[in-house]
């Protein structure tokens, strides 16, 4: 039995209500519920999707107080692709996220931008067979909503190690360094990039 696409994504967040302004506010994703993280519960756990918590729209945080962004490194999930369901989506989004003061990036069918803590997104028009997986925001028209995962951009110095994991677990090939999982109702994909240049650290004397 083959995968159902990707089941959810989560991130960290230093902010929470900042954290439900940009996610819920300007994204129109539902506030499906607030819950903790159980294994550390003074922690919040924000969990977004559409109007069902529906998996393959599901987005979650836990919000760390004042953590600050870490390094772009090896194995990190960097980019989440969102389905929209035309152009003139993609218009809708750069002018409402140019609107909030969030800069976008368009390339052909997709328009890219980062969160207020640095997490990278990317709209893409969709052109599969995918069930849309939208939430009802009553300032975001429905032809414009975010309509689940496509997929996720990930760091890897040497993505042929992963083939064998992603074989199993019902990936296929889709390109290069790009791997495709199909269910029979969903799918999603995980492109992978060249990590970038470590930084180093420098002591600083005081």
């Amino acid at each position: 039995m083959a995968l159902e696409g990707l089941h959810h994504i989560t991130a960290i967040t230093g902010d929470a209500q900042r954290n439900v302004d940009f996610y819920s506010g300007l994204l129109g994703l539902r506030l499906v519920k607030k819950t903790v993280n159980f294994d550390q519960p003074d922690v919040y756990h924000l969990y977004y999707g559409d109007e069902r918590g529906t998996p393959g729209s599901i987005l979650t945080f836990f919000e760390f107080p004042l953590a600050v962004p870490g390094r772009h490194g090896d194995g990190m999930v960097h980019t989440i692709r969102w389905r929209v369901g035309s152009d003139d989506a993609l218009a809708f989004w750069t002018s409402r996220l140019g609107a909030a003061g969030v800069a976008t990036e368009r390339d052909g069918s997709a328009l890219r931008f980062v969160d207020p803590e640095g997490l990278r997104h990317e709209l893409q028009v969709a052109d599969v067979p995918d069930a849309p997986l939208a939430a009802h925001a009553p300032d975001v028209p429905p032809e414009h909503a975010l309509l689940g995962f496509d997929g996720v951009r990930a760091y890897a110095a040497v993505p042929a190690r992963s083939a064998r994991l992603l074989e199993a677990l019902g990936f296929e090939r889709a390109g290069d360094a790009v791997w495709e999982v199909a269910g029979s109702e969903r799918r999603a994909t995980i492109a992978y990039e060249p990590p970038p240049a470590e930084r180093r650290w420098r002591s600083r004397r005081t």
